[in-house]
């Protein structure tokens, strides 16, 4: 499958976030060709300010694989990672993090500036259906308007 099949998949995640009332992000874990892994936001489902799509991605991933690291895995995010995130993602030493729509307001990028804050290996692309990544969080935020 391609990137923008898989972010596909992400972008279905984050369609369960918006349903259900939470910020629409959505990930999924991806190693050697098979999804291991598929979150969303429950941050108000859980009341729980850290269950960020990332997080319960990764955490699922873990469980799955019974390891703490992925460096063969690939991220794929319907958002840029929060600076939280990127911390999260480092520690699991992720072998590739794909996102859709840059977040110029909580972004990693906004506290890091050019600075990578992601494991030296870890490759990075941002933009893969930007547009679609973007459309559901300015949807969702103004209907809360």
């Amino acid at each position: 499958m391609s990137d923008e099949e898989y972010m596909q998949l992400a972008l279905k995640e984050a369609q369960k976030a918006f349903d259900a009332d939470e910020v629409p992000v959505g990930a999924i874990v991806v190693m050697n060709g098979k999804v291991i892994a598929k979150a969303h936001n429950q941050v108000e489902l859980l009341n729980d300010s850290t269950a960020h799509a990332e997080i319960m991605a990764l955490t699922t991933a873990y469980n799955f694989l019974g390891s703490k690291y992925l460096p063969e895995a690939t991220l794929y995010v319907t958002v840029e990672p929060c600076l939280m995130c990127s911390g999260a993602l480092y520690w699991s030493k992720i072998g590739r993090i794909v996102f859709g729509a840059y977040d110029e307001k909580n972004g990693y990028r906004r506290s890091t500036g050019t600075n990578n804050p992601f494991h030296p290996k870890t490759e990075l692309q941002g933009g893969v259906l930007e547009e679609a990544c973007s459309r559901l969080m300015k949807d969702f935020f103004k209907a809360k308007r």
